[in-house]
């Protein structure tokens, strides 16, 4: 008789994003259970991630986003644990989570990528944030966004200093540093890899401001799906690529969803989530189901590469 492999499903947690993550945790338990895999449900905010017993372990899926559980915290866990877990690894969570890491990174390797300044609360002062404001050189709004947050939590859009003022001084009051970059206009796309391959471009049209929470995750707000993205096969074939670029560049593993702005005929790569939603309002599995991959299929993809020594 064939022994069940127990995954441990983590989820849960205690980020600003842990609603999102019960989600996608709810949805893979089901999905890694028509696997046939005897599944452990484990959330950090009941239980600590020293509490994991390893002998009772085959494999760690890890469905947290955020704080954490993106930036690379349960990751070295789980290699302390040496239990195989999926997605990417310690330094390439923390490299994707923090958004000057990566930018710099994306910069390092020719991935073009929105120009940007950072300031830290103790170096803040409104001079400094106008002559910061004036050497970008932008005709632009400013965008102004936590360094180590996702699902655009904290990201404002800024068409005049005043607003960018008022929005600096709330956000200094919860985060420590903060990036400013210039705002790209045109088209919203994002791609999904998975081992080192591109699935697709999906295009994204919010009715609300920019592509924020409640556009992410709420019906009710009703942005506007288009499979695949609508550009030339030429636009389309160039994003895919720069994509597993940017995923391999910052060694992830398993499945990563880039983040692009298409605005005068340029990619400009804003972001990479290493722990992408797997809801089902989710844009992966959306757009795996276009590739004719289930979601109980990508799930598998998933687990399959579940290893340690990343």
């Amino acid at each position: 008789m064939k022994i069940k492999k127990k995954v441990l499903l983590v989820y849960g947690g205690e980020s600003k994003e842990r609603k999102v993550s019960m989600l996608t945790g709810n949805a893979c338990f089901k999905a890694l259970k028509k696997l046939g895999y005897e599944v452990i449900k484990f959330d950090p905010k009941i239980k600590n991630f020293t509490l994991i017993d390893r002998s009772k372990v085959d494999l760690i899926f890890n469905a947290l986003h955020g704080k954490d559980g993106e930036d690379g915290v349960a990751q070295s866990f789980f290699e302390y644990l040496r239990i195989p877990y999926t997605h990417s690894g310690v330094i390439s969570s923390m490299s994707a989570m923090d958004k000057i890491i990566s930018k710099e990174i994306f910069i390092r390797n020719k991935i073009l990528t929105p120009r940007y300044f950072v300031i830290n609360k103790d170096d803040y002062s409104l001079n400094n944030l106008k002559k910061l404001v004036k050497n970008l050189k932008t005709k632009s709004s400013i965008v102004v966004k936590p360094v180590n947050e996702g699902s655009s939590i904290g990201v404002k859009i800024c068409n005049n200093f005043s607003k960018l003022k008022n929005e600096t001084h709330k956000l200094f009051k919860i985060y420590n540093k903060l990036i400013f970059e210039e705002f790209i206009g045109g088209q919203e796309i994002q791609v999904a890899v998975l081992n080192n391959k591109a699935l697709g471009a999906i295009e994204l049209k919010p009715k609300r401001k920019f592509y924020d929470y409640k556009a992410k995750y709420q019906k009710s707000s009703k942005t506007k799906h288009i499979m695949p993205a609508n550009l030339k096969k030429k636009e389309y074939m160039q994003i895919l690529k720069i994509s597993v670029k940017a995923h391999k560049v910052l060694n992830c593993r398993g499945v990563t969803r880039s983040d692009f702005k298409f605005f005068n005929n340029k990619f400009y790569m804003l972001e990479i989530n290493t722990q992408p939603g797997m809801t089902n309002l989710s844009l992966v599995p959306e757009i795996a189901k276009y590739k004719n991959i289930t979601f109980v299929n990508l799930v598998k993809k998933i687990t399959d590469d579940a290893n340690v020594n990343k």
